[in-house]
């Protein structure tokens, strides 16, 4: 459950802040930060893989691999989910950088949109395994759902910024505050 909770209005989009366990979102489908390969490891791709069981990082692999940007849905196994969204954040090298974090956050959203979904829960990317700092990733990936959310898309109406732990969520609720000001609540 979120323990925390801020709300943006973006156009027609609303953006949440939450801080909890991606598995337990009450979205259409969640993302995992993935390697180009789409094996799934420990972090966020190690609880997904738990929690939803059945084939989810099997499917995964049979997609791969793809370019590292891209992104690509399976089923959700056993979680409630429609799809679980793969965002190749990073290659075999485990790492990542600005640029791929901006990239596949925005492919992970126009995937979502394809895809007729009206809500979507992300992690922070790279900041795991990737090593990539949280503030940074923040501002990218807010960023980056504040253009989405401009254009305005047709399906999503929501996507939420799903953060493990206390620190993550204040460095998002910061940059969030920073990009769009005071909060709806």
């Amino acid at each position: 459950m979120a323990r925390q909770k801020l709300n943006y209005q973006v156009g027609e989009v609303v953006l949440e802040i939450v801080e909890g366990d991606i598995t337990t979102m009450d979205t259409q489908a969640i993302t995992n930060a993935a390697n180009n390969h789409l094996w799934m490891g420990s972090g966020v791709a190690g609880a997904i893989k738990a929690a939803g069981r059945f084939g989810i990082e099997e499917e995964a692999i049979s997609r791969g691999p793809i370019e590292v940007g891209e992104a690509v849905a399976t089923g959700a196994g056993r979680l409630p989910f429609q799809y679980v969204i793969h965002g190749a954040v990073m290659g075999q090298d485990l790492r990542t950088d600005a640029e791929l974090v901006a990239k596949t956050t925005r492919s992970c959203l126009e995937l979502a949109e394809q895809l007729g979904l009206g809500s979507i829960a992300l992690p922070a990317f790279g900041t795991g395994v990737g090593g990539f700092p949280l503030d940074e990733c923040a501002g990218i990936m807010l960023n980056a759902a504040g253009q989405f959310a401009q254009k305005p898309p047709k399906a999503v109406r929501r996507i939420v910024f799903c953060l493990f732990g206390n620190a993550a969520y204040e460095e998002f609720a910061t940059a969030a505050q920073e990009a769009f000001g005071s909060s709806d609540g």
